[in-house]
């Protein structure tokens, strides 16, 4: 029964989904291809973070998590990440951007055997929340997630 119900909420959930992944600023998100495999672009955008002073929170291996309930997931990870000089002012301006901070990087290999980067869209936090007076944090959030996305999932 519950398999059913599941089945059921999969087709319409990736219905849903589906039209998003097609529009990066309709799921809040930066999106770009990756030359490299789900693991290597994390590694590869890790490394650049740590060589930039950003702390990373969290790694989270969704394939590993479905592989322990006995389901197949495709490569996707998921990487939580920030820097308190800028997320500060922003959930100064308004506290519930906590909800999205810190950051997120979502690597994982499509159906066709692509591989993708997904960042968290620091202008969606801005019109999420309200940041205008933030609007100087934003931009540079956004130049810096952009340019370190490029470069870990570049083919150098």
């Amino acid at each position: 029964m519950i398999k059913s119900l599941l089945a059921a909420g999969a087709i319409s959930l990736s219905m849903a989904v589906a039209p998003a992944l097609a529009g990066d600023a309709a799921n809040g998100t930066i999106k770009m291809e990756s030359a490299h495999d789900a693991a290597t672009t994390l590694d590869r955008l890790e490394a650049i973070f740590k060589e930039k002073g950003i702390t990373v929170f969290a790694r989270v291996d969704h394939a590993a998590g479905a592989k322990k309930v006995g389901e197949e997931m495709a490569p996707t990870q998921l990487l939580l990440f920030g820097n308190p000089k800028l997320g500060t002012p922003l959930m100064k301006v308004n506290r519930e951007t906590g909800f999205d901070l810190p950051m997120k990087a979502l690597a994982w290999t499509d159906d066709a055997g692509k591989t993708w980067l997904a960042v968290t869209d620091p202008a969606a936090l801005k019109a999420r929340y309200g940041l205008d007076d933030a609007a100087p944090v934003i931009e540079k959030m956004t130049g810096a997630v952009t340019a370190m996305g490029k470069k870990a999932t570049s083919k150098e």
